[in-house]
């Protein structure tokens, strides 16, 4: 199995450094390490270079979830298997890499997501995200599981995936504009056009963020403009509300268990993201100044 590894940077950090040991560290070595930087002023692409990766440098400014990520992938044609994962997110063991490629041996899997597990620093909020998104037993999903799952059919993070590169091509890789989703986007077409989604829970990684209450909301509004784009989405699989009731019941009774003096700000946060939600569906009817306020990724709407 050939495979690259692409991982889009800014700024990286401290954590780099860790990030490079683990990726280096791996029993299963990949053929390319491709750093898609974006302007990064810290030591990012001096100890990427250093380490021998790939490195290209994009104009401040031009980074797009889905095109930078596609024209990538135009240019990883002659692998197997590409692998994106996010500056943030750490490689637990050695074996990572090898895992997240062993459910392609079936021929029908186009795309594999890794387990995301929760930083030590993570707080019980997030610590649970991590836990009711990123179970411990590995799955499979096809297009008819939509009827059971709905959008959780879809389910599909870039912090840590793996497509078969054939099978992202034949579905046109990813969307040319997105502010965010663009993993969900591709699970869907690949769903649609016959391929399996699958879940390994043996290939993790250490990924989480103490969202604000602020950027929390900021989030959910990203992701509600990505569904009031791509509409499609929601006819084909269903809304995120169901997904989202059943998040915020097991959520409460986390809280409930470990920080019950929490329950208030959790209550609070999942106002905010449903507030961010449905102001992210009616985004067409918010001027554009308004929009780079209430998103989190506020170059999309700077640049459009």
């Amino acid at each position: 199995m050939s495979f690259s590894v692409i991982v889009p940077t800014l700024n990286a950090g401290d954590l780099w450094s860790v990030w490079v040991a683990a990726v280096n560290d791996q029993c299963q070595k990949p053929e390319n390490i491709l750093i898609i930087d974006s302007g990064s002023v810290d030591d990012t692409v001096k100890l990427s270079r250093e380490a021998g990766f790939n490195v290209q440098v994009l104009r401040p400014g031009t980074f797009n979830h889905g095109n930078t990520r596609k024209q990538v992938v135009l240019q990883s044609l002659t692998y197997d298997f590409v692998v994106f994962l996010t500056q943030d997110a750490v490689l637990t063991d050695k074996d990572a890499l090898q895992n997240i490629l062993i459910p392609f041996e079936d021929q029908s899997v186009s795309a594999v997501c890794g387990r995301q597990l929760p930083d030590q620093d993570a707080g019980v909020i997030e610590a649970h995200a991590r836990i009711f998104n990123y179970p411990a037993a590995s799955f499979v999903s096809a297009y008819a599981d939509r009827k059971k799952y709905g959008m959780k059919t879809v389910f599909l993070s870039n912090s840590f995936a793996a497509y078969r590169v054939s099978a992202l091509v034949d579905v046109d890789i990813f969307p040319e504009d997105a502010i965010f989703g663009e993993d969900m986007y591709a699970a869907a077409k690949l769903l649609m056009a016959g391929g399996k989604i699958a879940y390994a829970s043996d290939a993790c990684v250490y990924h989480s963020h103490n969202y604000s209450l602020i950027q929390e909301m900021q989030r959910y509004f990203d992701m509600g403009v990505f569904h009031a784009r791509e509409p499609w989405l929601r006819k084909e699989f269903g809304t995120a509300e169901r997904e989202g009731l059943k998040f915020v019941i097991s959520e409460f009774k986390y809280l409930a268990r470990n920080a019950f003096w929490r329950i208030p700000e959790g209550l609070l946060r999942t106002v905010l993201r449903y507030l961010g939600f449905r102001l992210g569906l009616f985004e067409k009817s918010i001027p554009v100044s308004i929009k780079i306020k209430l998103c989190m990724n506020k170059g999309y709407f700077k640049n459009s």
